[in-house]
């Protein structure tokens, strides 16, 4: 008799056809972690600074220079949200520019959320009692570990966007006050 050993090819033949879809979705997860992880790098420092080398600018009525370094810095969620308030008329009427404001982190915080809406579904029948058994069981198992890692960085994904989202309320208001001033 030859002992059983869980190394992966093993698991995944007992898991029949229903372990290729799970591996599949895990590789297609694993993407969009890393992908998320690359995009959102940096990217409170990055606010930060084109905040700060904002304000200045506007302090001095140098509008346009104000949008030229929002456009050179345009792969920036921030300077994309600072350009769209900055291209509209806003000096009159503070109301609007809020409004502006608030339209433009709404899509911002879309397009960070992009690639997020990940499901992972695992089959499993009882076909032949045994061998069925054993094959859902395998199943769910890596269907249960590809859902659990894909939960936690969702998880995580959603709060960094949202705190992402606050610092941009925050920045926002300086900017507003520094047009306004």
């Amino acid at each position: 008799m030859q002992p059983q050993g869980l190394d992966l090819i093993t698991i995944i033949h007992q898991g029949a056809i229903a372990t290729y879809p799970l591996i599949f979705l895990s590789i297609i997860s694993v993407t969009v972690v890393f992908e998320r992880l690359w995009s959102l790098r940096n990217m409170s420092a990055v606010t930060l600074k084109i905040t700060e080398s904002l304000l200045d600018p506007l302090k001095k009525g140098q509008r346009d220079l104000a949008v030229v370094i929002c456009k050179q810095n345009s792969d920036c969620p921030a300077a994309r949200i600072f350009l769209n308030i900055l291209n509209h008329d806003t000096t009159s009427r503070p109301e609007f520019a809020s409004n502006i404001a608030a339209e433009a982190m709404f899509e911002e915080a879309q397009r960070l959320k992009k690639n997020l809406s990940m499901a992972v579904a695992g089959t499993g029948g009882f076909a032949v009692v045994a061998a069925g058994i054993s094959e859902a069981l395998v199943a769910t198992a890596l269907g249960l570990a590809v859902a659990i890692v894909a939960v936690m960085f969702y998880n995580y994904f959603q709060t960094r966007i949202a705190s992402l989202n606050g610092l941009f309320r925050i920045q926002v208001a300086k900017l507003l006050q520094s047009i306004s001033v």
